[in-house]
């Protein structure tokens, strides 16, 4: 991640980038001759967000913090961001107000036993909870299941959690896993790249997106694209080591575990269409993790982050 003072590389290239990706003509305005860049340039964006050149640039060189909400709204319609983006805007704007500068690791925080009987409560559907970091903290027993590759990965940590992240990047197995890989890979970076506007101090992101850029150059192309994801809800289509292809609708829903506005845990959920093939298996699944030994089972009294 960017080493500069706060967070003012990650402003500059977040900015830069959106830039980039705007014609002139996108925006309304002439081409001209003999442009250097395929995107818009500064003074362009400056025009459109109706500030001075000289003020966009230092906005865009990560001075950010004292800017008001009317002038970032602004410079998003400027930057035709998206929902996404624009949130993502204002937590870099928020995060580089001035306060403490050295990262640090973030306080666990406990899931409480009301969360984990609700997992396991949804006995045909898979869920599980996943922190900003993209550990999975807590799952029912069809999580497991599910998702048995990145339970049994070698890329779980010392406490036997899975990482979603690590899985996708790091695991060779993911690739068979995730029947559109590249998908599953751009979204997971775009939901890291997200946390870290949020969290830019957070110790443990940082090393985990250093080792990421450092061990995948597929992670290390899209983390640099800074495209970000907050909501991720949609089809996904696995391929299950025992039962085969699966074809399941995902859901993201926030869930509360912190007092933190920031902190994010997102209670994630993997159903089938009623009386399709893919039904049949999850059922299969489910029939088997119900017979696991609580051992094999996910643990629900993991911690948050």
């Amino acid at each position: 991640m960017d080493q500069q003072p706060g967070n003012r590389g990650e402003i500059r290239d977040f900015l830069a980038s959106r830039r980039a990706k705007i014609t002139p003509a996108q925006a309304g305005l002439p081409a001209g001759t003999r442009r250097r860049v395929a995107g818009l340039r500064r003074e362009e964006v400056a025009v459109l967000a109706g500030v001075s050149t000289e003020w966009y640039t230092r906005l865009e060189k990560g001075h950010i913090g004292g800017v008001s909400e009317d002038v970032l709204d602004a410079v998003a319609r400027a930057l035709r961001l998206d929902d996404d983006e624009r949130t993502h805007l204002f937590d870099l704007a928020r995060s580089s107000r001035p306060k403490r500068r050295t990262p640090s690791r973030r306080r666990d925080v406990e899931v409480p036993p009301r969360v984990q009987w609700l997992l396991d409560a949804m006995t045909m559907s898979s869920a599980f909870v996943r922190n900003g970091r993209t550990d999975v903290v807590a799952g029912n027993p069809l999580a497991g299941a599910l998702h048995a590759p990145m339970y049994d990965s070698a890329t779980v940590d010392r406490r036997g959690r899975p990482n979603i992240a690590r899985f996708i990047f790091l695991d060779p197995g993911a690739r068979d896993f995730f029947v559109d890989w590249d998908a599953a890979g751009d979204a997971t970076a775009a939901l890291l790249r997200a946390e870290a506007g949020r969290e830019p101090h957070d110790r443990a992101l940082r090393e985990l997106v250093g080792e990421l850029c450092t061990l995948s150059p597929e992670f290390r192309g899209l983390w640099a694209a800074h495209d970000v994801l907050i909501r991720h809800d949609g089809v996904k289509q696995l391929q299950h080591p025992d039962v085969g292809h699966l074809e399941l609708t995902f859901q993201s829903l926030d869930l509360p575990l912190s007092l933190s506005r920031q902190a994010v845990h997102t209670l994630i959920t993997y159903t089938a269409e009623p009386g399709s093939a893919s039904e049949d298996r999850l059922k299969l699944l489910a029939s088997w993790a119900a017979t696991r030994s609580p051992a094999a089972e996910p643990t629900g009294h993991a911690t948050a982050s």
